[in-house]
């Protein structure tokens, strides 16, 4: 089932409303997707007449007479914990005033499987919202979404710095956030002469019966606007990559890093064994018997 379905029942709502006092029997609607298909304990008592509703009315047979919706919760609890096996439990009022009242927008229920008095396996919980269930989000989806968010994030600012840095073997990288300006800048500007040209060939291919001299003319005009805007733009970036840049490690010219160093010394230990390689009789045998090979052949 999606994380996003919920199940409201405005008929339920609209005949007995909403409170601490028959939310559980709201949940165990028999349309509810989220309930579950085994036989609950919540519905044996139920077909016992026992749910808090009817607790804090005529109470127990021990004790007759109204109860206060706290003893009538605590007695409904203490029912659910003689009985093993899937239960719903409706979680504690957060104020003395939710508790009496019974109302609140917020509802929390506990699936649970029971297998003693205090023995207990949490299967799933639920919360109900202005009269509509969600099921609750696991902690693996919490984190999921969470680093889906994060990573697309990271993700957008390494594709916003991936224009800005710079490498010379002179300087090492660099910082050049001019470039994305420029970039940025680069793409308003071939956007507009992309409108701009759309709407001068729809005003020619319009007045297209005007002639064929004054067509011309306006093509070989916006021709050269565009290669003066070219060259316009690569000038531009020129200069820019000409400006003194910031080195980020502020390493002096020609001085390489350890990871560098390790990385020419493992070049040039592959080049001395591909040499001794070359070298070796078997290659050499192996090399004199395929040209000796190619030259029979050619005989």
């Amino acid at each position: 089932m999606s994380d996003t379905a919920s199940f409201v029942d405005p008929v339920f709502l609209a005949r007995f409303g909403l409170s601490r006092f028959n939310v559980l029997d709201y949940f165990l609607h028999p349309l509810n997707p989220f309930r579950t298909k085994v036989n609950t304990s919540n519905e044996v008592l139920g077909m016992q007449g026992i749910n808090v509703g009817t607790l804090m009315q005529q109470g127990t047979g021990m004790s007759g007479g109204p109860m206060s919706p706290a003893a009538a919760e605590e007695e409904y609890a203490r029912a659910l914990s003689r009985l093993n096996g899937e239960q719903y439990e409706l979680m504690p009022a957060s104020s003395e005033e939710e508790l009496n009242t019974g109302q609140s927008p917020l509802f929390v229920v506990r699936h649970v499987k029971r297998t003693g008095p205090t023995a207990v396996k949490v299967l799933g919980v639920y919360y109900v919202l202005e009269g509509v269930v969600y099921k609750a989000p696991s902690v693996r989806g919490l984190m999921k979404a969470n680093v889906t968010r994060t990573l697309g994030g990271l993700d957008g600012a390494c594709d916003a710095l991936s224009v800005c840095a710079r490498y010379e073997p002179g300087t090492g990288y660099t910082w050049n956030f001019d470039a994305a300006a420029a970039a940025d800048g680069a793409d308003d500007d071939g956007k507009k002469k992309t409108k701009t040209k759309k709407e001068g060939g729809e005003k020619r291919k319009a007045g297209g019966g005007d002639g064929d001299g004054d067509g011309d003319g306006v093509e070989d005009d916006a021709s050269e606007d565009d290669e003066e805007d070219a060259v316009a733009t690569v000038l531009a970036l020129r200069k820019r990559r000409r400006r003194q840049r910031r080195i980020l490690d502020n390493r002096r010219l020609g001085e390489r890093t350890a990871e560098e160093e390790e990385g020419i010394r493992a070049s040039e230990a592959v080049d001395r064994i591909l040499v001794r390689l070359s070298k070796c009789p078997v290659v050499v045998e192996g090399k004199t018997r395929a040209v000796a090979g190619g030259g029979a052949i050619g005989k």
